[in-house]
């Protein structure tokens, strides 16, 4: 599919680019290669193939949130940056 260059840059404007004038055909390219795989696919054969809505079965798999101790608790804070009363300091992050 031909794009123009005048399309470029009204595509450019909507996305609020500015765009130098020797990247225009650059994108010019870009996007007449992508136009012309999407039309590839839009046009695959499927005839005869099952509706495959996802490749595997997708389920939540949850498990019970038990509280476990951990046994060397110095050798696990000396991984911390900061450290207080026995526990991981981090930054405030809520007002």
């Amino acid at each position: 599919m031909k794009v123009s260059k005048e399309e470029i840059l009204h595509i450019a404007d909507l996305a609020s680019l500015e765009l130098k004038e020797n990247e225009i055909e650059k994108y010019r390219e870009n996007l007449e290669e992508i136009l012309n795989f999407a039309d590839i696919v839009n046009n695959a054969n499927v005839e005869g193939l099952d509706i495959t809505v996802g490749a595997n079965k997708a389920e939540n798999v949850f498990r019970k949130d038990e509280v476990i101790e951990f046994e060397d608790k110095a050798l696990l804070l000396a991984n911390a940056p900061s450290k207080d009363r026995n526990m991981f300091k981090i930054p405030k992050v809520i007002n």
